[in-house]
């Protein structure tokens, strides 16, 4: 059976770090999958890669060894996909249940143009109830949604981390406060996505930090627009993260912080198995922008 670029690739970043949990943080994925997916090379090729050390990993004799044919390999397979992705008038569909904002979309749009002037995009809303956002029936190349999310068979680079807040109408007791915590919210009806988005239908109803305290569901929300009526009629409150707070800053809601609930985290994810030549561009520059930015933004 031949070797996947990809697990070249994979062998590459560890050889490089000469650390496991360094090279998963440099390819986005997990200590434990990038472990599993090295010693199945392995068993593949018949040889030891790395010796396993508790202060990291050594290159084998048959690692050295593989190093220079894996890095031309590699390169010359990105060096075919860049020249598909200039000479097709490829499309790039990418799902989200909201806007992505954070500023980051507009300026990776420009840049993927510039180096890809065939390039398209095409931006597709998709009901929360898919809380892969397209990924998982194939129906979108790649999208803006909020963890968790199974890795793998997902991939993902991390486009924000924020803060969660509460909405409710600004009738509402607690609408005066600078902030609460969840215990003050333990008794509330919420308002919920529907039960087929599963983890992240328990992550935006802080489940796991409830513990035994149940949650009260008032009504299932399927769009923005549903979720701002059903808020600002007092049928319940509603966790969503700070980025997303101009989408109902209308006058009859308002949003608090919950001091002691996790940030959120908005992510462009991927299926590892689906991967267009556009794909790999789009998702180096997302990366790019928003690590610029994050090392820019003050503190």
């Amino acid at each position: 059976m031949d070797v996947h670029v990809r697990d070249l690739r994979y062998f590459l970043a560890v050889a490089r770090e000469l650390s496991f949990t360094r090279a998963a943080e440099t390819l986005y994925i997990s200590q434990p999958a990038l472990s599993k997916q090295i010693r199945a090379l392995e068993r593949q090729l018949r040889v030891s890669l790395f010796a396993r050390e508790s202060t990291g990993a050594r290159l084998s004799r048959a690692g050295s060894e593989l190093v220079p044919f894996a890095e031309r390999m590699v390169a010359e397979w990105e060096a075919a996909k860049a020249a598909l992705a200039r000479a097709s008038d490829s499309t790039l569909v990418l799902g989200m249940h909201t806007s992505p904002g954070r500023r980051v979309l507009p300026e990776v749009r420009a840049r993927l143009v510039a180096a890809c002037p065939d390039a398209v995009l095409e931006l597709r809303q998709v009901a929360w109830a898919d809380r892969t956002a397209g990924l998982a029936e194939r129906a979108t190349d790649a999208a803006f949604v909020w963890l968790p999310l199974p890795q793998p068979p997902y991939r993902w680079v991390t486009i924000a981390r924020e803060p969660r807040l509460v909405a409710m109408a600004t009738g509402h007791p607690l609408a005066g406060r600078e902030s609460v915590a969840l215990a003050d919210l333990l008794d509330e009806p919420f308002l919920a996505l529907p039960a087929s988005a599963g983890p992240l239908r328990d992550y935006w109803l802080a489940l796991e930090e409830r513990g035994t305290n149940p949650v009260q569901v008032a009504a299932e929300i399927n769009d923005t627009e549903e979720t701002y009526e059903a808020v600002a009629s007092g049928i319940g409150l509603c966790l969503l993260a700070a980025g997303n707070a101009p989408i109902f800053a209308r006058g009859d809601v308002i949003m608090l912080p919950v001091r002691d609930l996790s940030p959120a985290e908005l992510v462009l994810a991927w299926h590892e198995r689906h991967c267009p030549p556009l794909l790999e561009t789009f998702v180096g520059l997302c990366a790019d922008v928003v690590d610029r930015r994050t090392k820019t933004e003050p503190t």
